[in-house]
């Protein structure tokens, strides 16, 4: 699709302006919304910090452009979800060795 844009005055061209950019952040905050999608409240997820370890923490809240995690040792953090990984749970066992004798 091709747009001409010549032919429109300087009035015509801020309202067009106006539009993409409000185009552009809707699209963003669908983007933003559906990266949020892949998780939920409760999940356990990690993120890398700048300049510390990968934090691993639960999500705890949807916010408009970020989620909320509370990391294991107690902090709160503003993640971006296109930032988040979910963890993989593992059950730890009860460390009993059950003997299973062959009848």
């Amino acid at each position: 699709m091709k747009i001409d844009i010549d032919s429109l005055n300087y009035g015509e061209l801020v309202e067009l302006n106006h539009k993409i950019v409000a185009r552009l952040k809707f699209l963003d905050s669908m983007h933003t919304h559906n990266e949020m999608m892949r998780f939920s409240p409760g999940d356990q997820v990690c993120f890398a910090s700048p300049g510390q370890d990968k934090q691993i923490g639960t999500l705890v809240k949807y916010n408009r452009k970020t989620v909320t995690v509370i990391t294991e040792s107690g902090q709160k953090w503003n993640v971006s979800p296109h930032l988040l990984g979910k963890v993989k749970n593992v059950k730890k066992e009860s460390g009993r060795v059950i003997d299973l004798k062959k009848r």
